[in-house]
């Protein structure tokens, strides 16, 4: 199927307007009706989104732009953030394939939208799209960040459109990207969304009790997020004085391995690894066997997955296993740009971090299938020759600023899934006063 850009973009695509009654009580601006790219007479079916109320407030925006949208809740979480014009989905997940092609009957569904495309039945829903010629739109955290979500026509990362041959690139052009809206921090945003989800995806479990969530779906997922807190100030101060080591002016030579939260998807199902930990072993057996020895390897930790995960005690056997000692170095809140740059390259799986070692012109080895792994943008070489080669693999500049053009262009949005933005030309920058856009500087509240 042919790649487009993101026909969402002359609708909201962002937690920032207002409540769902405010929309439909004021005098909203029209959409011209040869306005390219919107979802006019869509028939829209959302599954499930992001925590929070992202999805809910996009389905309004796309009702306002003339689109038909319903959705399926699968549990608490769900219907608490989309209560109505809802379908609540309580069965197994082998019945899920027919619930699903009765709902698109029902509703002549068309389009379908979803957030992560690795989640069992968004999975499902991507096979029974592709058999019955459905659009399916699929919502991921940003492959730029941190002021771009990810909206890609058909899937992300091994399921993306988006073509991976450099020479495309080269002879081609895509629009400057228009100017962006910084986004600012999101975690106690995204912290306050989360606990909420979980808070009632258990209290409503006995109604949804067949479900079976990515993460654990307990009370103690509130307090893992306080715990994530404790040790994000912990970790900060401890990791201060080998973080000045790593980014001082005689700083040390050495690989940064940026990890990727412990149940992503995009690990298990886009890699050949099976799980973080096993990706970690092998990086570190590969550095001891053949880097130089004035190297040291970097191992840094996801912020989000702060409530979930401590590498802490695989690291140190990990030291005395491999013979590597102070030389393997684990850390988890330095300034990851800094970090970046001051590294000799980059390892990763598909992390987004992969392509922001790219940006900075670092050589980049990607383990899994990413959609910058592509010639002259990352190396293409065994990770036993990375650690002795990486300045063999430079990024090659050009191709990279078209690469971003068309990336950002094909399915980035300008936005954040948990704290509200005034983005002029959506519905969140609309001056309600007058009914007409907001201009730049006005800002909603958070």
């Amino acid at each position: 199927m042919a790649s487009q850009p993101p026909p969402a973009r002359l609708v909201a695509s962002e937690p920032g307007e207002p409540s769902f009654r405010s929309t439909v009580s004021r005098n909203l601006p029209e959409i011209p009706a040869d306005a390219p790219y919107c979802f006019r007479e869509r028939n829209i079916l959302m599954l499930q989104g992001p925590v929070g109320p992202f999805f809910n407030r996009l389905a309004q925006d796309l009702r306002w732009a003339g689109a038909h949208v319903h959705k399926i809740n699968f549990n608490g979480g769900d219907w608490f953030y989309n209560p109505l014009n809802a379908t609540n989905f309580t069965g197994r997940i082998d019945e899920f394939p027919a619930f699903l092609t009765r709902v698109c009957d029902e509703k002549r569904i068309d389009t379908i939208m979803l957030f992560g495309d690795c989640r069992e039945m968004h999975r499902m829903a991507s096979e029974l799209a592709d058999s019955l010629d459905f659009e399916v739109y699929v919502f991921e955290e940003g492959y730029i960040r941190p002021d771009y979500i990810t909206m890609e026509r058909h899937g992300v990362n091994g399921r993306s459109a988006m073509p991976r041959a450099g020479i495309f690139y080269l002879n081609s052009e895509a629009p400057e990207p228009p100017p962006v809206t910084a986004v600012g921090q999101t975690f106690w945003y995204a912290t306050g969304w989360a606990f909420t989800y979980y808070f009632w995806s258990i209290v409503l479990w006995p109604f949804f009790s067949r479900y079976e969530h990515h993460r654990t779906l307990s009370w103690f997922d509130g307090l893992r997020w306080v715990r994530g807190t404790a040790r994000k100030y912990w970790y900060r101060r401890k990791n201060r004085r080998v973080v000045a080591t790593l980014t001082g002016a005689d700083h040390l030579r050495y690989f940064l391995v940026p990890l990727q939260v412990y149940n992503d998807a995009q690990v298990g199902v886009h890699s050949v690894f099976d799980d973080v930990e096993e990706f970690i072993s092998h990086v570190v057996g590969s550095f001891a066997a053949h880097a130089p020895e004035d190297t040291h390897l970097v191992i840094k930790h996801h912020p989000m997955d702060r409530p979930y995960t401590d590498y802490t005690a695989l690291i140190r056997r990990l030291r005395a296993k491999s013979g590597l000692g102070k030389r393997l170095i684990y850390v988890h809140d330095p300034h990851l740009p800094t970090l970046i740059m001051h590294s000799e390259g980059v390892v990763t799986i598909n992390s987004t971090t992969g392509l922001s070692a790219i940006h900075h012109g670092k050589p980049t080895l990607a383990l899994g299938d990413a959609v910058y792994r592509i010639d002259g943008l990352t190396a293409n070489v065994a990770l036993e020759k990375f650690w002795t080669h990486a300045s063999d693999f430079p990024v090659h500049a050009e191709l990279y600023q078209k690469f971003r053009r068309q990336l950002v262009y094909r399915t980035q949005l300008n936005g954040n899934f948990y704290r509200r933005l005034t983005i002029p030309g959506t519905l969140a920058g609309i001056n309600w006063a007058r009914g007409t856009g907001a201009g730049a500087g006005d800002q909603a509240a958070d």
